[in-house]
């Protein structure tokens, strides 16, 4: 589970306010991961899932992740199962579904919900900082992106439909900043 950000407060001009550094998660392989292991990063949070119509975009991230990790760039995937149920396997079953059949290497972490009460924290963030179509907070399905420069703010948010080969100038333009 991911640790509760600093309260806002819009009352104070030197309110803490949220970034990708203040949260941490769990890792498929069960181990705490402090997110600002990625401070300074440009960073690509995806919410996945193994059995959907958009699973083929492992492929993409992966590339995404070889092409651009030397100069700054981290993809990191939250298996999640709220959608169709089209993530039904344990952690094991994911990471081995990942590496075997896509090829992943990029850093994968333990299933989470992204809407709802059950919502973990850093994707109720995520969601608050970059709505999505028509001004809705909501996620509407798997491989959602949030693209989160080295500062740690959300840059941009990406529908499930964006494949991640048409993030690469969003990512180059990150990764210049």
């Amino acid at each position: 589970m991911t640790a509760s950000p600093p309260l806002r407060d819009a009352h104070r001009k030197d309110a803490i306010v949220p970034v990708l550094q203040d949260f941490s998660a769990t890792t498929l392989s069960g181990a705490p991961q402090n997110l600002d292991a990625y401070a300074g990063q440009v960073v690509l949070v995806v919410n996945t899932a193994s059995q959907c119509g958009f699973t083929p975009q492992y492929d993409g991230l992966e590339k995404l992740w070889q092409e651009y990790q030397d100069q700054g760039l981290v993809v990191l995937g939250f298996p999640c199962n709220q959608f169709g149920g089209q993530e039904p396997g344990t952690a094991e079953e994911i990471g081995e579904f990942c590496r075997v059949n896509h090829g992943v290497t990029f850093p994968m972490f333990d299933k989470v919900e992204v809407n709802g009460d059950g919502a973990d924290p850093l994707f109720r963030w995520l969601r608050k900082e970059a709505k999505g179509a028509l001004g809705s907070e909501k996620i509407k399905w798997n491989f959602t992106k949030f693209l989160v420069g080295r500062d740690g703010r959300v840059i941009k948010r990406f529908g499930s439909s964006t494949k991640p080969e048409k993030l690469a100038g969003a990512v180059e333009k990150a990764l210049a900043a």
